[in-house]
């Protein structure tokens, strides 16, 4: 763990004694290690219309929200940008936090390889908006080779390759999705199976948990899949993921999707923790 993420654990979540000002003290310290920068530019490009949005931004987003120690800033910016690329209206907001992603020690494969796991959840425009701005990000570093990622062929049949990772991640409840839609679109199933984990949760550069925060944090932002968001929370808790975690990357999701659709995820969260009882619990 890094000394961003150390110091990122170590910061106290917010109380109602807090000031406004120790708020915004404690985000633009967060702010300044995500974005680089020693004077943000949010505050200045804000200051001649909505200062006090800046101020929000900052104190809230940063200050109250994405310094909670549940999650580290590697994973809350793996969160972040799936969300922003999935979403597919933020291009601004979506490069700043590829540029984060790399200033927490997020690797250009793993951004890359983010982006292509959002074809799966917000479909090809999506990911190649996302890849375009990921192209802008790395050209303007010095520090990120131009390299292209580029995995070997995975080995055996996508369809039975597909299977083994739909197990593997999602269990029974995969299975469930899958068995809805034979007897109505069979070729989709086959497609979700092939492409979905065949191909793309096969691919070896993000592990499976980096892949499921991910999915948790499309899944609610889009605000449109609450069955596979239920899935995936199943998935993230299958492969190593904590329900405090599965709770963190839902609520970070208020500040780039809205409450609605952060509400709307911790409701799903509920209905699976309830589901599942005390498997799985790491407290």
């Amino acid at each position: 763990m890094n000394s961003a993420e150390h110091a990122h654990h170590a910061s106290p979540l917010s109380s109602g004694s807090e000031t406004s000002d120790e708020r915004f003290e404690r985000g633009l310290a967060l702010l300044r290690t995500v974005g680089g920068q020693e004077h943000p530019a949010v505050l200045d490009s804000l200051a001649d219309i909505a200062p006090d949005l800046g101020r929000m931004t900052v104190a809230f987003g940063y200050g109250d929200v994405l310094s909670r120690p549940g999650l580290t800033l590697r994973q809350r910016q793996i969160a972040t940008v799936a969300a922003l690329a999935a979403m597919g209206n933020a291009a601004p907001q979506l490069r700043f936090h590829i540029d984060g992603a790399l200033n927490v020690g997020v690797s250009p494969a793993e951004v890359v390889e983010i982006l292509i796991h959002t074809a799966v959840y917000a479909g090809f425009p999506a990911a190649l908006n996302g890849i375009g701005a990921a192209r802008e990000v790395f050209e303007r570093r010095p520090d990120v080779a131009a390299t292209p990622v580029d995995s070997e062929p995975l080995p055996g049949d996508r369809y039975e390759r597909g299977l083994a990772k739909l197990a593997e991640v999602d269990g029974h409840a995969g299975d469930q999705v899958v068995a809805s839609m034979r007897d109505i679109a069979p070729d989709l199933t086959r497609y979700i199976v092939e492409f979905a984990f065949g191909d793309v949760y096969s691919r070896p550069g993000l592990d499976l948990k980096s892949r499921e925060l991910a999915s948790v944090a499309m899944c609610t932002a889009l605000g449109t899949a609450a069955l596979q968001l239920r899935v995936h929370i199943h998935g993230l808790l299958n492969v190593g993921g904590s329900r405090e975690e599965v709770v963190e990357v839902i609520t970070q999701m208020a500040g780039y999707a809205g409450f609605p659709a952060a509400l709307n995820g911790i409701a799903a969260a509920r209905e699976v923790f309830e589901e599942r009882g005390d498997e799985g619990r790491r407290e």
